[in-house]
């Protein structure tokens, strides 16, 4: 089951001369249930754009958004209070502490205070709950932030870069929440820009590229498919090698001691080294993190061509 589902979803803003920018531009999405799911894209890709449609906040100029089932606004309330989120720029009493301000939604929500005191514990602010929240760190603001995202016990977690501002402490403990709540069954949808935590904590990935989708699926899918399109070379003499796997029609890139091959076909390489009497001392997959991909797909990625890994 998706509990998010976007259909060619378009959002056109208007300056006051007229003009169209579209932040997001015919974007399908689909997040299935469970685990945590990233969302990534450069800045000015449609990432938060997406995120305030699907949380109602904005108002999509074309497309379909169902989540959890809702479609619309007027369905999207009654799937609130199983949804918890976290959206750029939410707003915060500075004037009083960060208890107060998880009472008053509480109190909103006809939550307990009892709950209050367990989400401030889970996001490690218990011992600075009393303090105003105008004497926050930005950090402490997304912990807070966070806390009032999980006082429904939410199903759902829709979460605008969680970890902005947290230093590596921090981004640890909210990544080892984050962890613990997709593994108990909920799904936690996020953003981000920290394409190394992404790697870590992310079941599945959407990448982002001018509002449109350019690759979804499991990290390790998406890994595992950029990795099988280099394969690294070292021999004893590199300047023959070069020149036997160009002078075959492959794409050869060099660095200090070895080649970087553009290739799936290691049988070919060694059969084309082999001819020219060249015999390899390493041959494997090249290593690809999620920032080499996750660039590469957002630089030279074809618009309206996504590639789908699940």
């Amino acid at each position: 089951m998706d509990v998010i589902e976007v259909q060619g979803l378009s959002k056109v803003y208007r300056s006051r001369r007229g003009r169209r920018t579209a932040a997001v531009d015919g974007l399908d999405l689909a997040v299935p249930e469970g685990g945590v799911f990233g969302f990534l894209g450069p800045n000015g890709s449609g990432k938060t754009t997406t995120i305030r449609c699907l949380l109602g906040l904005a108002k999509p100029t074309d497309g379909r958004v169902r989540v959890l089932g809702a479609e619309g606004r007027d369905q999207l309330a009654e799937v609130m209070p199983r949804i918890g989120s976290l959206v750029e720029g939410g707003g915060l009493f500075p004037t009083i502490s960060g208890r107060e301000n998880l009472r008053l939604l509480a109190g909103l929500d006809g939550i307990g205070w009892r709950r209050v005191d367990e989400v401030l514990e889970e996001v490690g602010l218990a011992d600075r709950a009393g303090d105003a929240v105008r004497g926050y760190s930005l950090g402490m603001r997304q912990r807070l932030g966070l806390a009032a995202a999980l006082m429904k016990d939410p199903a759902l977690l829709i979460l605008d870069e969680p970890v902005n501002g947290l230093d590596p402490a921090g981004i640890r403990e909210v990544r080892w929440l984050l962890r613990r709540l997709g593994d108990e069954g909920r799904t936690v949808f996020l953003s981000s820009h920290l394409l190394s935590e992404i790697e870590l904590i992310c079941d599945a990935v959407a990448v982002l590229r001018e509002g449109r989708c350019v690759a979804s699926g499991r990290v390790d899918d998406l890994l595992a498919t950029a990795q099988g399109d280099r394969l690294r070379v070292r021999a004893p003499d590199l300047d023959a090698a070069w020149l036997a796997l160009t002078d075959a029609g492959m794409v050869v890139e060099r660095s200090a001691d070895a080649l970087q091959v553009s290739s799936r076909d290691p049988a070919r390489v060694s059969e084309v080294l082999g001819s020219r009497g060249i015999w390899l001392t390493e041959l494997r997959a090249e290593e690809t993190s999620l920032e080499e991909e996750f660039l590469r797909l957002t630089e030279t990625a074809p618009i309206g061509a996504e590639r789908a890994l699940t």
